[in-house]
């Protein structure tokens, strides 16, 4: 049934990875997220650690709760009168338990903001899988959900994005002689995930903004991957970060920011991946390495979510930037489907 915009919305639906908030916490969570993936144990007890060497605690929960409160201002002083409620894909607050939450307060139409800018299986088409499920599980079907666009090239995500890499060009060595490399980062997704879906198009169209707004060279910039995971054997979205940087370094570049412009917050794979090993890699081969700040809870980036809402609310001007048309509302029945599933070979 195609969705009535003209009716009015009740509450907003928070959408978000989630993340562990105590060591006790680390192992249950990565066995809902990786429920059903092909993902050997041990390079799960090898993300284990990554969150044990911050104490079993992503920092990804807080931040939601962060810029949720911070949205919340901002639509309070637009005269919008919205409720948000939050719901996590993999640990609490469950999407079911938001879901009964949001049926019990009598919430009928909800729009959903989901913290992804790019379209792909996992950080578009699953999220609404999950909310059906937990629909499902919650008996809440009656209530309506409709997720809100990506939004890889809003001008307001170009901008904001553009503010932090300056940002950390400001603080390189002698910046302004041009002699640094800025590297945008995405998380690495398998190439059957990749081959169904718009994700390394929005995301270089992403990085090609961003780079066109701080006027870099066409040669001054790279997109690459990290956090990959999976059997060793199956093919994903490379260059890895790790390897890009130590190329970078033998073709004589001295500087470098990083850009995790795949990213919307500061969470464990962008602290581990890039604050620890990224930055180890830069110091044993002597280069110098400022990493940008991610989204948050810039001004900036809330506003384009509250514009985002408008469109929804107010059928207010879709605004997009660059050589592509704003993404769709609706998503189509093929649209980002689940990768196919590796065939086993005999040995």
């Amino acid at each position: 049934m195609p969705e009535d915009v003209s009716a009015p919305y009740d509450a907003l639906l928070f959408v978000s990875f989630g993340g562990p908030e105590g060591p006790d916490d680390v192992i249950p969570f990565l066995e809902n997220v990786l429920r059903g993936k092909n993902v050997p144990r041990a390079r799960m007890l090898e993300v284990a650690g990554h969150y044990n060497h911050f104490g079993g605690v992503s920092p990804i929960n807080e931040q939601c709760r962060q810029l949720i409160e911070t949205l919340a201002a901002e639509l309070e002083r637009d005269g919008m009168d919205l409720p948000i409620y939050w719901g996590n894909r993999n640990w609490k607050p469950m999407l079911a338990d938001t879901m009964r939450e949001l049926q019990q307060a009598g919430v009928r139409r909800v729009l959903a903001f989901v913290t992804s800018a790019y379209s792909s299986y996992s950080g578009c088409r699953q999220y609404r899988e999950d909310i059906a499920s937990a629909q499902a599980e919650a008996d809440a079907t009656d209530v309506e959900v409709h997720k809100l666009r990506v939004f890889y090239n809003h001008p307001d995500f170009i901008e904001v994005n553009a503010l932090n890499v300056q940002a950390a060009i400001s603080e390189l060595d002698s910046a302004p002689d041009r002699g640094f490399h800025v590297t945008f980062t995405a998380h690495s997704i398998p190439h059957s995930m990749a081959d169904t879906s718009d994700y390394v198009q929005q995301l270089t169209e992403t990085c090609r903004l961003v780079a066109e707004r701080l006027q870099l060279p066409a040669d001054g910039w790279s997109l690459v991957y990290q956090s990959r995971s999976g059997r060793p054997q199956d093919p994903w979205l490379e260059p890895d970060i790790c390897d890009h940087l130590r190329e970078l370094r033998n073709s004589g570049v001295q500087k470098v920011v990083v850009s995790p412009i795949g990213f919307l917050s500061d969470h464990i794979e962008v602290l581990y991946d890039l604050d620890d090993e990224a930055a180890a890699v830069c110091a044993e081969i002597g280069m110098q390495m400022s990493r940008a700040a991610t989204p948050g809870t810039h001004p900036v980036f809330v506003k384009m979510i509250r514009k985002l809402i408008q469109e929804r609310l107010q059928q207010s001007p879709r605004e997009c930037i660059g050589q592509f048309e704003s993404s769709h509302d609706v998503c189509s029945s093929d649209c980002c489907p689940a990768p196919r599933r590796p065939t086993r070979t005999r040995p």
